[in-house]
């Protein structure tokens, strides 16, 4: 029997291992955020850039990680799992950019 979300489980663990694992660059890129919001009109675009810089960061991460599942598994699985890992990703970190 086919499952729409025969990954979800799997995927969620590896998402709370990575949240606990990075927490530190989390954090930072929280951080980053904040000094983006506060940073005065000079200072922004400076701000914004480490804040994004931050975000790829935390996005290679994940797609190391997804990367590395996704090889072990045949083609269209892997690429039913790499589709079911970006969409949650982008529900569990919604500020990494959309090509995840």
């Amino acid at each position: 029997m086919f499952r729409r979300d025969r990954f979800g489980d799997l995927i969620r663990r590896q998402l709370d291992l990575f949240a606990e694992d990075e927490a530190e660059l989390i954090r930072e890129a929280d951080e980053a955020e904040r000094a983006y919001d506060a940073a005065e009109r000079e200072d922004a675009e400076e701000a914004y850039s480490d804040y994004q810089l931050v975000l790829e960061s935390v996005a290679y991460q994940l797609e190391e990680l997804r990367d590395t599942y996704a090889s072990t598994l045949d083609a269209d699985a892997a690429g039913a799992y790499a589709q079911a890992f970006a969409r949650a990703a982008r529900r569990r970190f919604p500020k990494l950019r959309a090509d995840l």
